[in-house]
């Protein structure tokens, strides 16, 4: 007999039991349960129960169990396509964030109707109940199935490992390679969708060949599937790459000019310069001066940082210049060790504060490119921080406090924040990770926030912490960064002579707030949905003569709100005055300004807002001042 805890409830039940058993014997409804933790470890409700375990159960509508819930329903998507196209290469298809994807090497790419035929083969499998079995084999055994079965990607897979035991999981005739755990049967696979198909290297690598993976999504409930697929709706509307487009803001010219590489135009160019403006005002009235650095340096100098060793295959080949060899910088952290290094610092020149927008050029693969999310070209919002050790406490603390204080600014008020400690091979002394370490959490513990600790997932150079920021749509994205480094300082021989004539090392911080200017360009127009708030947005307001006969007083009220320093425009085009409100209504500009007879009669303008429709009439100093007001309340 075996004893054990489930949910708190003490059992006894005979040797070999398993936990469905256990909690059959409970009393516990079963409906709902897809499997169970014992001592902590997830497993099938099958798994037979070791003597004094700790059990819980895991429900549907748990992340756990929504995971667990989206790898079967991949498993059941494989084994439609195996179906289906019975000559289709199996590669991987786990659970992600919402959903699921399987790759598949097949002979053309899946469509629509591919998709609808999938999805029809998927419901057949569920309603059968298929049980899902696991399998213990050697590797060799493993190997053996998979090459009998012409799965070649399974095969490589299978000849990376190194554990001699290998766990499969079986439903009905499809098999697969998998660690588990899986629902008990196929039946209770819940509700889902297949989303799209799309091109995927295998691996990711762009060298490797492409294959098809299907997207899908899966939810305890068809009510959750469907908020889901209202929620990705949204996410679409609002993607920057298409809104980009609409509003005129940007363009990208891969045949032309090269992929991953942004084009400004007018009205995104101002949205850029107005958060550059805001940027640079706001750190120098925190302590911090502005410099620049070249866009190129010798191989030396990234051969110096270690950047040559590490990051090579994210930096583009070097040109030659007067028989010496260049790179385009991937960093701006060594430009700005040159200018620390052109004198002798003092203990009492620390810290210094020195800030850039600096424009770096890193290889993306053509795969990962993605708009302004992700680019080859981008200018990073990149500060470092020179500090002596009793310093790095307030560094730290007034770094996370600066980031928060700008993100709330650009509309943002959900955070949540990472601290990343020592990883297994490291650089300096464990002293200075220790006290850099607790720094880090000294000062995040200080703002109150919500964080977490990844143990052992900092850089070798030093500690780390991360803010992620979530959207309206409730997205979260990672911008902010401030890192410990104890490695450039030791690299480049930098020192500070200290109050005792020593010399001494400084600690160097690394931080971000924003990240790249293009991704956060791209994080706000998703955000706002391209409807920038006022300060933000490149036409604050449009004039709109309602006939030619308003076109010259049209022109005085722009004068008018351009010598105030708005920033406005007329549309005097020769089309209907609903034609030009419903274009600027779709140019999301946040006031129309109408002026007819009546209100070049009376000295007056008509404002509309964007949202709250016809504001009546005013004169145009009023309207001024309440903009003001709302641009900085």
């Amino acid at each position: 007999m075996i004893k054990l805890k489930l949910n708190a409830q003490s059992l006894e039940l005979p040797d070999q039991s398993t936990l469905a058993e256990a909690i059959k014997k409970s009393g516990q409804k079963t409906r709902g349960i897809l499997a169970g933790k014992v001592n902590g470890t997830v497993v099938d409700l099958k798994a037979p129960l070791p003597d004094d375990a700790a059990v819980e159960f895991i429900t549907a509508d748990t992340p756990e169990g929504l995971e667990i819930l989206r790898h079967s329903t991949s498993h059941i998507m494989a084994e439609a396509v195996q179906k289906l196209y019975p000559d289709v290469k199996l590669a991987i298809g786990p659970s992600i964030e919402n959903g699921f994807y399987y790759d598949f090497d097949v002979a053309q790419p899946f469509t629509e109707p591919d998709l609808e035929k999938i999805s029809k083969e998927m419901k057949r499998i569920i309603k059968e109940k298929k049980p899902f079995k696991r399998i213990e084999i050697s590797r060799a055994e493993a190997i053996k199935l998979m090459t009998e079965q012409k799965q070649p990607y399974k095969v490589e897979m299978l000849n990376e490992l190194t554990d001699e035991k290998i766990t499969l999981y079986q439903h009905g005739d499809f098999i697969d390679l998998c660690r588990g755990p899986h629902i008990p049967h196929t039946g209770l696979a819940g509700s889902y969708k297949l989303l799209n198909a799309t091109g995927a290297y295998w691996r990711g690598n762009e060298h490797n060949k492409m294959l098809q993976r299907i997207y899908g999504t899966a939810f305890d409930s068809q009510t959750k599937v469907d908020n889901h697929l209202k929620h990705l709706e949204e996410i679409k509307k609002r993607d920057h790459r298409r809104l980009g487009q609409e509003l005129d803001l940007y363009s990208i010219h891969p045949q032309e000019a090269g992929p991953g590489l942004i084009y400004w135009h007018p009205k995104g160019a101002m949205v850029r310069k107005l958060i550059e403006d805001f940027w640079q005002n706001e750190h120098l009235r925190n302590g911090y001066e502005l410099i620049y650095s070249p866009h190129i340096a010798k191989v030396d100098l990234w051969k110096t940082s270690g950047h040559w060793e590490f990051y090579q295959e994210n930096m583009y080949s070097p040109i030659d210049i007067d028989k010496m060899q260049y790179i385009l910088k991937p960093m701006n952290c060594p430009g700005h060790i040159m200018i620390y290094r052109t004198k002798i610092r003092s203990y009492r020149d620390l810290p210094l504060r020195w800030a850039e927008l600096g424009t770096v050029y890193r290889y993306e693969r053509s795969g990962v490119l993605h708009g302004l999310m992700r680019a080859r070209g981008f200018t990073q919002d990149d500060a470092h921080i020179f500090c002596r050790p009793d310093q790095l406490n307030n560094e730290i603390k007034d770094v996370i406090e600066f980031g928060v204080k700008l993100f709330r600014a650009f509309g943002f008020s959900d955070f949540k924040i990472r601290v990343s400690t020592r990883p297994e091979k490291y650089v300096g002394t464990i002293e200075n990770w220790d006290q850099a370490t607790a720094a880090l959490k000294k000062a995040v513990e200080a703002t109150g926030i919500p964080y977490e600790v990844e143990e052992g997932e900092a850089v070798f150079y030093g500690p780390k912490a991360d803010i992620d920021i979530k959207d309206s749509l409730g997205r979260s994205w990672q911008c902010f960064t401030v890192q410990v480094d104890f490695n450039l300082p030791e690299r480049f021989d930098i020192v500070y002579a200290a109050q005792d004539g020593s010399q001494q090392r400084p600690i160097m911080v690394h931080r971000a707030l924003l990240g790249s200017l293009e991704r956060f360009f791209g994080i706000l127009i998703e955000h706002y949905g391209g409807a920038f708030p006022l300060w933000l947005a490149p036409v604050q307001a449009i004039v709109l003569p309602v006939l030619e006969g308003q076109h010259a007083y049209a022109k005085n009220v722009l004068a008018g709100l351009q010598k105030a320093g708005l920033r406005a425009k007329a549309d005097l085009r020769n089309e209907r005055l609903s034609h030009r409100i419903r274009e600027a209504t779709g140019q999301k500009i946040p006031y129309m300004i109408v002026v007819g007879e009546n209100e070049e009669k009376d000295n007056t303008i008509a404002p509309r807002d964007r949202v709250k429709g016809d504001q009546g009439t005013m004169e145009l100093t009023k309207f001024i001042n309440q903009v003001k007001k709302e641009i900085n309340p």
